[in-house]
C-alpha cells in the first residue's frame, strides 16, 4: 500500500510497463475490463492497476467515480480470477484514485478471465502468445532428476561414488556425523533415495556402469581429443558411462594433458596461463550434468582441440534462458543434481555457473563463451583458449585478479566491451561511471557521439601513449584547423560534408557539423546551398 503523498512523488516516473497501467476512468469503469487488466498485469508478473490517472505521459491526476463498492468489487474478482487483489482508495487534492495491487499469478498457471489468457501490448489487452503460455506451463516441469528409476537398485550404486560423496559433503558442511552414517541413510538423508527405491539422479551421480548402461544409457558423457576440425574419426575418445562422482576428476586429468601454456611478459616477469582454465571447464561440465534433458537419448560430448573445448549438451535452453539473458536467469533442469552439487560444494550458488564461467574467461582476457550452434534441441557452448591481446591481460594483471574478480559481472562486460571497441549497452551506465571513478576507462566525447576508452595509464602502461592519443581524439581547435586546410585545398570544387566527416572519421556527423558552424561564425568558411547538397569554401578575406 502506498500513502497519498507517496503517489505524487510516484506520478513524474509512473511509466506504462508490464507492472503498472494508468486508466482515466473518470465516470466510470467496466469491471469486465478491470478484470481484464488485473488478469494481464498478473500474468506478466504482478503490478498495479491505477484508475483517475491519465493514460499519456506527463502522467496527472484527473479523479475518478468508478467502483463505489469496493468490497463487493474484491469479492466478484476473486470469484473470477481465484486471485487476492487488494483495491486501495486514496483522495489526493485533484480527486479520487483507485489503486489495483496485483500479485503475480501462480507458478506454472496463467490468470484466464473471459475465455483467454491476457496479455498487454502497449495499453492493449492481447491474447498471450503460444509460446509464452508454452513457457508458464513447462515452469511446473517435474525435476526429472527427482523422479524414481523404477527398476534400480540399491545395488546399482557403487560403493566408491558413494563414499566420495560422504565424504565432499562432510568437508563442505563440517558435519562429522556424515562419517558413520550407513550408506541408507545418507543417500536418504541427500534425497538421492527414498524408501530405499532409487531416483534417476542418484543413479546419474553414483551409478554402476551396467546399471547406467541397463536403467539410464544416455548418461554417457562422451569425450573427443581432435587435433583439427576435419571430419572423421577422433584421435582420441573415452566413453564416461558410470556416475559422475566416479569420473569428474579423470576428465579434467585427460583434459589437462594437452592443456598447454600460453606466457606473456611483463617487465622481466614471465607468465604461464592455461589455454583451459580448470574452474571455467569443471563449472561448463558442471552445467551439462545438471541442465542436460535426460529424456533424450542423446548423450552429452566434450570436444577438445588444441585451442578451444566445445560442449554439446542434449535438451536446450531451459525455458525462459537464452544466450543473452543466461547471466541473470537460472532454470535448473535438474534441480536434485544441482542440489547435491550445492552439498558437495562443487558449486558455490545454484544458478552462479555462466557468471563464473564469464569472469574466468574476461579476467583471463580470452574470448567470451560461444552459444553459437545452440538451438532447440541442445546447448552448444564453446570456449576459446587464446588470450586475445596480452596487452590487455597485462593490464588487467595490474589491476589485480582479486580486485577484479570482485567487480559485478557487468563491470567486467563493459571492459570486454570497450577491449573489443563495441558498442556499450545504455542500461550500464551506473558500471560505466564506477570505472571512470576508479581510473580504469574515461569518456572521451559527448552528447550522441559518447565513446569510452581505457584510461591514459592503460596507455602509457602499455608503452601506447600515441594510441590514447589518437582514440581520444585531438583537441577542438586542432580539429577545426584540420577541417579549415581541408577546405582550402578544395576551393575550387568546394567540400561536401560527408567529406569533412572523413577528416574526422571518429566524431560523429552532428560533431563535425557544430566546428563547421563554428568555422563558418569565425569568419574562416562560408557554404553555397543547403542541406546534404551545400559545398563549403575557404572566406577569400580571411584567407589573406
Amino acid at each position: 500500500m502506498i500513502t497519498a503523498e507517496e503517489l505524487l512523488k510516484l506520478l513524474p516516473s509512473l511509466a506504462k510497463d508490464e507492472h503498472n497501467e494508468c486508466k482515466e476512468a473518470k465516470q466510470d469503469f467496466a469491471f469486465e475490463k478491470a478484470a481484464e487488466y488485473c488478469a494481464a498485469i498478473a500474468n506478466e508478473g504482478g503490478g498495479r492497476l491505477y484508475l483517475g490517472i491519465t493514460d499519456k505521459i506527463p502522467r496527472r491526476i484527473v479523479g475518478t467515480h468508478a467502483f463505489h463498492d469496493l468490497d463487493r468489487l474484491k469479492l466478484t474478482l476473486v470469484q473470477k480470477l481465484h486471485l487476492r487483489i487488494e483495491i486501495q482508495e486514496l483522495n489526493p487534492p485533484d480527486g479520487r484514485v483507485l489503486i489495483f495491487h496485483i500479485p503475480s499469478r501462480p507458478v506454472g498457471r496463467p490468470i484466464e478471465c473471459n475465455g483467454a489468457y491476457f496479455m498487454r501490448a502497449g495499453g492493449s489487452l492481447i491474447p498471450m502468445t503460444p509460446d509464452k503460455l508454452k513457457h508458464i506451463f513447462a515452469e511446473t516441469e517435474p525435476d526429472f532428476s527427482k523422479q524414481i528409476c523404477p527398476r534400480a537398485t540399491i545395488h546399482d550404486l557403487d560403493s566408491e561414488a558413494i563414499e566420495k560423496f560422504r565424504s565432499m559433503w562432510r568437508r563442505k558442511s563440517g558435519n562429522e556425523l556424515l562419517a558413520v552414517l550407513p550408506p541408507t541413510q545418507l543417500l536418504s538423508d541427500a534425497e538421492l533415495i527414498y524408501d530405499e527405491k532409487i531416483t534417476y539422479a542418484a543413479l546419474i551421480l553414483l551409478g554402476k556402469n551396467q546399471a547406467l548402461r541397463s536403467h539410464l544409457p544416455q548418461a554417457e558423457f562422451i569425450f573427443e581429443y581432435r587435433f583439427d576440425e576435419k571430419p572423421g574419426p577422433a584421435h582420441q575418445r573415452i566413453e564416461f558411462t558410470k556416475g559422475f562422482f566416479l569420473y569428474f576428476d579423470e576428465l579434467w586429468q585427460t583434459i589437462s594433458l594437452r592443456n598447454d601454456k600460453q606466457h606473456f611478459q611483463d617487465g622481466f616477469l614471465i607468465f604461464d596461463v592455461p589455454t583451459f582454465n580448470e574452474k571455467v571447464v569443471r563449472e561448463a561440465v558442471l552445467n551439462a550434468i545438471s541442465h542436460r534433458d535426460y529424456r533424450s537419448t542423446q548423450s552429452v560430448f566434450l570436444r577438445q582441440f588444441p585451442r578451444k573445448i566445445e560442449l554439446q549438451s542434449p535438451g536446450g535452453f531451459p525455458e525462459g534462458v537464452t544466450p543473452e539473458t543466461i547471466l541473470w536467469k537460472q532454470h535448473p533442469r535438474n534441480r536434485l543434481i544441482t542440489e547435491v552439487f550445492l552439498k558437495c560444494g562443487l558449486v558455490e550458488r545454484s544458478g552462479q555457473g555462466a557468471n563464473l564461467i564469464f569472469t574466468e574467461m574476461i579476467c583471463q582476457g580470452k574470448a567470451l563463451p560461444s552459444f553459437e550452434h545452440t538451438d532447440n534441441t541442445q546447448v552448444f557452448l564453446s570456449l576459446h583458449g587464446d588470450i586475445q591481446d596480452p596487452n590487455f591481460l597485462r593490464f588487467l594483471e595490474k589491476i589485480g585478479q582479486e580486485r577484479l574478480r570482485s567487480f559485478p559481472i557487468e563491470d567486467l562486460l563493459v571492459l570486454d566491451l570497450i577491449q573489443r571497441d563495441e558498442r556499450i549497452d545504455p542500461k550500464w551506465q551506473t558500471n560505466i561511471k564506477r570505472l571512470i571513478e576508479g581510473g580504469i576507462i574515461e569518456k572521451y566525447s559527448r552528447g550522441r557521439g559518447v565513446r569510452y576508452i581505457f584510461s591514459r595509464r592503460y596507455y602509457n602502461f602499455i608503452g601506447k601513449s600515441g594510441t590514447y592519443t589518437r582514440k581520444r581524439g585531438l583537441d577542438r581547435e586542432t580539429n577545426k584547423e584540420l577541417l579549415r586546410r581541408h577546405i582550402s585545398d578544395h576551393t575550387k570544387t568546394g567540400s561536401r560534408l560527408q567529406e569533412l566527416m572523413q577528416v574526422l572519421p571518429m566524431l560523429s556527423r552532428a560533431q563535425v557539423q557544430n566546428l563547421v558552424q563554428e568555422l563558418k561564425i569565425q569568419g574562416f568558411i562560408y557554404n553555397k546551398g543547403t542541406t546534404r547538397s551545400a559545398l563549403w569554401y575557404p572566406d577569400p578575406i580571411a584567407s589573406k
